[in-house]
């Protein structure tokens, strides 16, 4: 998909792009795969607020993706592509040979029309989803499984991708967008291809209008509020933050400290971390 620029009729518009839609189908998204999504505004089940800046934004249903592929050996065909709300990739509806529908991450290059199949015999081809044992080394992929049976967890945003560097064992080698390699259970699926809408990242929000659209509110610097509402306030004139280093409003390290476990179980599968170390 193509990046759209608009002519500057408004200050608005004047540093707006978006996406452009006209590769989709124009249907309304399958009911039966549609659920309902009720905003939270970043409130937990007791009323409070967990995430800030949150809140508004446009009405939603959820779209129903199939990340387990689970109905291995039977071939469905491409209906429609469609925007999802819910996510920066597009997706795809299919329709399996016995009629049931469901949603999967539309890669890139797929097609109204086309043929998509999952299991172990499935061709090499954008959409086919087979496990990491069954694909050859140097494929792009994406939508991974971490755990087998769990359903894609990993590379579901859109235009990124993984790479299937080695397979040893029961373990297979991936370099992740990030540039982490990492193993992963050989009998984990992966999906063929990269993500649909590869040029997401290109696109200029222009207004602050689509970011509320969007649930975002906006975001105020601790450096310009006052001592009493914030550690880095107060100050003559503009003030550095006067600590070590950033910290949340409730006084917490921010911005850079590390805060994944020394112990974690799965630190032992990756073998480089996206930093170089």
């Amino acid at each position: 998909m193509a990046i759209k620029i608009y002519k500057p009729t408004t200050n608005g518009r004047r540093n707006m792009t978006t996406t452009d839609y006209s590769g989709l189908s124009k249907v309304k998204p399958e009911k039966s795969l549609l659920a309902p999504k009720n905003k939270h505004a970043g409130r937990n089940s007791y009323g409070r607020i967990t995430v800030r800046h949150r809140g508004g934004g446009n009405r939603q249903k959820y779209r129903l993706i199939d990340f387990k592929r689970q109905k291995t050996d039977v071939p469905a065909t491409v209906k429609t592509l469609e925007y999802d709300p819910n996510r920066s990739a597009f997706i795809a509806l299919i329709e399996y040979t016995d009629g049931v529908k469901s949603y999967i991450l539309a890669p890139a290059g797929l097609s109204v029309g086309d043929t998509v199949i999952a299991g172990a015999g499935a061709d090499i081809k954008p959409g086919n989803a087979l496990p990491l044992s069954a694909i050859p080394t140097g494929t792009v992929i994406h939508n991974i499984e971490l755990y087998p049976g769990r359903g894609g967890q990993l590379v579901r945003s859109a235009g990124t991708s993984a790479q299937l560097m080695a397979k040893e064992g029961d373990l297979a080698l991936l370099r992740l967008p990030s540039g982490e390699l990492r193993n992963v259970p050989a009998k984990c699926i992966a999906t063929i291809g990269t993500v649909s809408n590869t040029d997401h990242e290109n696109v200029k929000v222009g207004k602050a209008g689509r970011t509320r659209h969007k649930g975002i509110r906006p975001t105020v610097r601790g450096s310009v509020m006052n001592p009493c509402d914030h550690p880095h306030g107060g100050g003559e004139g503009k003030s550095p933050i006067g600590r070590p280093g950033p910290v949340t409003p409730w006084g917490k390290p921010a911005l850079g400290l590390k805060t994944r476990k020394h112990h974690k179980q799965s630190n032992k599968l990756i073998v480089k971390r996206r930093n170089g170390k």
